[in-house]
């Protein structure tokens, strides 16, 4: 699987962009993630994660091989991800450039084990000084092999989400 080979392909849901902030809350029908970690103090600290972060840097932190059509997130780029023998295709959706708040949702592709969204920010807290790393996501499995193995599949995904938080 190559990234041309993702050009055409339609997203994997229907619920585009309900993992922003904005969206009031995750849809019902799949299983949620929501998580954030401080990850240090101060402004030049957040523009550091948000430059690392808007490069894919908690996927490629977390130990996922990355290709990506733009070097930056942008809204309809394609990101073809890479852990151990698994792939996972999928188009970033939005992209999140606030003052205090930096990061791109991707939805998944055909081909991509589970179907959903997942966002990657950090945000910064200008009351308490604190930068956090977050991860907002909903997926359901979308291959019979995935159906198969979900409480494994369920290790996996906060294993990794746990990598994403420490990645930046």
């Amino acid at each position: 699987m190559k990234l041309s080979d993702l050009v055409d392909l339609p997203l994997t849901y229907t619920e585009v962009g309900a993992t922003a902030e904005s969206a009031g809350g995750l849809p019902a029908g799949y299983r949620h993630v929501r998580v954030a970690a401080r990850i240090g103090t101060g402004r030049s600290r957040f523009e550091q994660a948000a430059e690392a972060v808007m490069r894919y840097g908690m996927l490629r932190g977390a130990g996922v091989r990355v290709s990506a059509s733009t070097e930056v997130a942008e809204p309809g780029a394609l990101v073809l991800g890479r852990l151990g023998p698994f792939a996972a295709p999928c188009r970033v959706v939005y992209v999140v450039d606030e003052p205090n708040r930096r990061g791109f949702a991707y939805g998944t592709l055909p081909g991509h084990p589970v179907a959903g969204e997942e966002r990657f920010a950090v945000r910064y807290d200008a009351a308490s000084d604190s930068v956090y790393s977050e991860v907002a996501a909903f997926s359901r499995p979308n291959t019979w092999w995935a159906r198969a193995g979900t409480p494994a599949l369920s290790v996996v995904q906060k294993l990794v989400t746990a990598r994403y938080l420490a990645a930046v």
